[in-house]
């Protein structure tokens, strides 16, 4: 490849600009279904997933290309980009010089709550990309069966979301849903309690038996769970806490759930 002749070298490049919608828009990936993947981990994870559709490389990157860079372009179509146009692309302080577009996975709720581990995570708002991110790793290291997100929550496919999941995000099944109280009346109707982590819980977290399944609510950062989710908890739980601290961020708190659900399964 003569890399003078066929890089990107500019912003109005129209393949420039439709990157820089789907890193901007969360209406322009759904419309898409595509999502934009930054760095050799990401992009080789959704390549290893099958759901890489192409590579954008930046002409420094691409002149001292590792091995396995070589071997993604080998199999995969690329472009490569002038470095300052790439930097105008990537959402990084410091661009790793490669990124990918890659297909949405989806998920079908009953899919998800048919998993036999029957332990989910449940997220009431979450607005912050970086939690949820956390959120995702934590839930795949803890082996829950999936999360479950209201609609209103972040969009998963953000790209601080998507730098966040470390990779997760192609391999812990997640189901935005339209009301959180249906998925959560399900939920219980097939004898999955469901408990949310609020600061004058009911239990605190550890007393509760949760290894005939369970899911745990955990909610928006600033106001906490809803009243109306509220509503339909089979309980409440609390983490205690030692000082003057009124709460815990919500992928900690999460993560003190999901670990403390692991630990009794292994029991």
């Amino acid at each position: 490849m003569e890399v003078n002749d066929t890089m990107i070298s500019s912003t109005t490049n129209i393949q420039v600009k439709e990157i820089l919608k789907l890193q901007k828009s969360a209406r322009e990936r759904k419309k898409k279904q595509i999502f934009v993947a930054e760095g050799e981990k990401l992009a080789a994870e959704a390549a290893f997933y099958g759901r890489l559709e192409k590579i954008y490389l930046s002409v420094g990157l691409y002149g001292k290309k590792s091995r396995h860079i070589e071997e993604l372009l080998h199999k995969h179509d690329f472009e490569v980009v002038e470095d300052s146009v790439f930097r105008s692309l990537s959402e990084t302080v410091t661009p790793q010089g490669i990124l990918g577009l890659v297909r949405m996975p989806s998920y079908e709720l009953e899919e998800i709550l048919a998993d036999d581990r029957k332990a989910f995570l449940v997220l009431d708002d979450i607005r912050d990309p970086g939690n949820l991110g956390t959120i995702l790793r934590t839930a795949e290291g803890a082996g829950m069966a999936g999360v479950i997100l209201s609609r209103e929550s972040v969009d998963l496919f953000n790209p601080k979301v998507v730098r966040s999941t470390m990779g997760s995000i192609f391999r812990i099944p997640f189901f935005y849903a339209d009301d959180l109280t249906m998925v959560i009346e399900t939920l219980r109707a097939n004898c999955i309690p469901v408990y949310g982590t609020m600061m004058q819980g009911s239990q605190v977290y550890d007393r509760v038996d949760y290894r005939n399944g369970a899911a745990i609510v955990i909610g928006n950062e600033a106001n906490g769970i809803s009243q109306r989710v509220a509503e339909h908890l089979t309980g409440t739980v609390r983490i205690p806490m030692a000082g003057s601290l009124e709460s815990l961020n919500a992928a900690v708190s999460a993560a003190i759930l999901v670990y403390e659900i692991a630990r009794q399964r292994r029991m």
